[in-house]
């Protein structure tokens, strides 16, 4: 809200013409929720759908900025950048239309109303809370992520690469965590590692249409280079330079046949992922996320480098073991060369679907949503369940 912030969001664009981007609206149900401002990877859109098909009762929306240059997804609402910074017309409407919500998810922690209230995360939460909306946080990734905590607990991360700039997304995470804990709202996160950073807060995992994603693929001919893919969207965070060494040799012995996935919509992702035997997730950032489980979903075999505290977290929560296999840079190489003379990708690949049908579909994040936040049991019904399932 300086004088250079009100120029950089000038520079943003102009507003689109007054009252030509609607405020959210809401089916007429009992429960309405909105989930808000940022849709990562479509997040936002496939946690919506999916509380509305856990419960006929929830009216649930996503509202998310259309930033230029960055990757778009489907939402119910999209708002031009220059509108979302610009135009306190439609700020103040989606403040009204927002107000009529029971629930109001905010995501990343960034306002959702633009500089309504000095752009004040803080202020626009407290602002819906007074008119009784029941408010709670999600974080997403770096918003929360302290880099400081990422180095000391991961030798790979991704924060000491040269191009990424770890002082300011060390403010910006430790005041993002600072503002979910003094607010006392209930908080979830989107990947298991963030609870490193956030405690208190719940695991809501990123969800996938599987059948989306279930496309037809050709049988493997063990007499052929192994099909390695890996879609480098951003270089640093995934490992790219650290891995490219090992998979250029490889595919110079033809043990491997690699594809960069670079440049290719969101669309024909499916068909480019049954083409390949096996995706290389992310090797700096200790976790996995929409990328990894779209590959499972696809009938991928899945590699990456995954903490032990995140694999602890998933079977904590699920009962389930993380089929994703561990490679850091240096034991890559090796894990692929075994893929390769591996007659059992089948089952693999199997293990990988199953999971993500149980565990990234939608159903658990709605579960969790709704019982850690929308409608939580009441003590008496939580000790009747408990006595249920003892039965």
């Amino acid at each position: 809200m300086s004088p250079l912030g009100r120029l950089a969001a000038k520079r943003l664009g102009r507003p689109a013409p007054r009252g030509s981007i609607d405020a959210t609206t809401f089916d007429d149900r009992p429960r309405r929720v909105l989930i808000a401002p940022v849709n990562y990877s479509g997040q936002g859109t496939a946690w919506a759908r999916s509380l509305e098909a856990a419960d006929p009762s929830i009216s649930a929306r996503n509202m998310a900025v259309d930033v230029p240059g960055g990757f778009s997804f489907d939402a119910d609402l999209v708002v031009p950048v220059g509108t979302y910074h610009n135009d306190p017309d439609w700020q103040r409407r989606q403040f009204e239309a927002a107000s009529r919500a029971t629930h109001v998810l905010i995501e990343a922690e960034e306002p959702p109303f633009g500089r309504l209230l000095g752009r004040s995360v803080g202020a626009q939460a407290r602002a819906l809370i007074d008119r009784g909306v029941n408010v709670a946080f999600l974080g997403h990734g770096t918003d929360v992520r302290l880099p400081s905590r990422h180095m000391a607990g991961n030798e790979w991360s991704y924060y000491s690469d040269p191009s990424v700039y770890a002082p300011r997304a060390e403010t910006v995470a430790a005041r993002n965590i600072a503002l979910v804990v003094e607010s006392g709202r209930p908080a979830f996160v989107s990947t298991p590692d963030l609870l490193v950073d956030l405690p208190h807060a719940v695991w809501c995992p990123v969800a996938v249409d599987p059948r989306r994603w279930a496309a037809g693929r050709r049988p493997r001919d063990p007499a052929t280079p192994l099909r390695v893919a890996h879609a480098p969207s951003v270089a640093a965070a995934k490992g790219t330079a650290l891995i490219m060494p090992a998979l250029e040799r490889l595919e110079a012995e033809g043990v491997i046949e690699l594809a960069l996935i670079q440049g290719v919509p969101s669309r024909r992702m499916p068909a480019a992922f049954a083409e390949a035997d096996v995706v290389l997730d992310q090797f700096r950032a200790g976790s996995y996320g929409v990328a990894a489980c779209e590959a499972m979903a696809a009938g991928c075999i899945v590699v990456g480098h995954v903490s032990e505290q995140v694999r602890q977290a998933v079977r904590a929560r699920t009962g389930r073991d993380l089929p994703i296999l561990d490679a850091t840079p240096t034991t890559l190489e090796t894990v692929l060369r075994r893929l390769a003379d591996d007659p059992g990708l089948d089952e693999r690949r199997a293990s990988m679907i199953e999971f993500v049908r149980s565990v990234h579909d939608g159903r658990l994040s709605a579960e969790i949503l709704i019982d850690g936040w929308i409608q939580p049991a009441a003590p008496d019904d939580r000790k009747e369940a408990s006595r249920a399932s003892s039965c």
